[in-house]
């Protein structure tokens, strides 16, 4: 199976594989007229820089980066020394798909939590740090990481995060936010960003876009001004002071424009809640995780998977138990569920 499509081929692989929202792709051309001053001297990366502090708070600072593990190393980078590790989930994105790029920059261990669910339990937490606490042996915690929605397709609630950030706070610790979906998570928990965010004590967020419509641009949300000062050496240092910064900050602008974001999330949660909902439907079905975003976990026969492949790409999970991994995005169209759940119908006939 070709995995690169022209588009023909409907793509359940990843939100990743959507394209690039039209009102972005008006807003980064109006960017391109005439020259502009270089490394955020423009007039767009002021008015992004304005338009994240409308929605997270008037003292936060804000570096636009152009990918999601640059926004996760880097923000980490600031937070901690390299004596210090990060406790993270143990399925985290941070932890099993960057590659060993935190470790590599940053020079902290980053430490696995068990989460079978892809949250962080308090309890796991405070065993960790109970454990390590002051053994020259052992690196010492510095920071909490959770990621917003999980990798599981999960949802932090915001007493769940306070409650986290509050075991933090008592230890010494800091807390990051790896919010690749955070905006899938926002609209369905019916919380502003600030909220989910900002007002529980979030020290330092990364801020994604590309996997909302954005064509690459990614954002180190400095919640914490005491954290600020350094950030901008950071993100020099880790090469991702971009020039022409204006086409980041473009996309932004047009993001947070009419709550495009909020529109965005809500018609991808939307589309995987119409297809789980279907899906259930179907015996030989079985979903695995509450679908509680964009993100649907679910087991199917072993002989499904490659004809489902074929209607929509999407990823084979875990192979030895047949358990697959489907996500819509904002562009995923409802005629995209309707041949999927068709096909998925007619395996189900030839099974019965």
């Amino acid at each position: 199976m070709n995995k690169s499509t022209d588009g023909s081929l409907s793509m359940l692989a990843s939100d990743n594989a959507s394209g690039v929202h039209p009102l972005v792709l008006e807003a980064l051309a109006e960017a391109n007229h005439g020259h502009s001053l270089g490394y955020g001297n423009d007039p767009w990366t002021a008015r992004m820089d304005e338009c994240f502090r409308e929605t997270f708070g008037g003292h936060v600072e804000v570096f636009a980066v152009t990918t999601g593990t640059a926004a996760n190393v880097l923000a980490l980078k600031g937070m901690l020394a390299s004596h210090q590790s990060i406790l993270c989930s143990d399925v985290a994105h941070l932890l099993v798909d960057e590659c060993g790029a935190p470790e590599n920059v940053i020079g902290s261990k980053l430490v696995g939590i068990p989460s079978p669910d892809g949250r962080l339990d308090l309890a796991a937490v405070e065993a960790h740090l109970q454990k390590t606490a002051g053994i020259v042996h052992h690196s010492q915690p510095g920071v909490v990481s959770l990621t917003q929605v999980t990798e599981r397709g999960t949802l932090y609630r915001a007493e769940e995060i306070a409650a986290l950030v509050d075991l933090s706070r008592r230890h010494g610790l800091r807390v990051h936010m790896d919010g690749a979906r955070l905006a899938n998570a926002a609209v369905a928990l019916g919380l502003t960003l600030r909220e989910l965010t900002t007002e529980l004590g979030i020290d330092v967020l990364s801020f994604g876009g590309t996997k909302n419509g954005l064509m690459m641009a990614e954002a180190i949300v400095v919640l914490n001004p005491a954290l600020a000062d350094s950030y901008g050496f950071i993100r020099k240092q880790g090469m991702q002071l971009v020039s022409k910064q204006r086409f980041l900050a473009a996309q932004f602008l047009a993001y947070f424009d009419n709550q495009l974001w909020q529109r965005n999330a809500e018609h991808a949660n939307r589309m995987a809640a119409l297809l789980a909902e279907s899906l259930q439907q179907y015996p030989s079905v079985q979903l695995n995780s509450p679908v509680e975003a964009n993100m649907i976990f679910a087991t199917l026969p072993e002989d499904w998977v490659e004809p489902l492949q074929q209607v929509s790409y999407f990823n084979l999970w875990n192979a030895a138990t047949s358990e697959v991994r489907l996500i819509t995005g904002f562009d995923t169209r409802h005629e995209d569920i309707e041949r999927f759940l068709a096909a998925v119908a007619d395996l189900e006939q030839r099974t019965v």
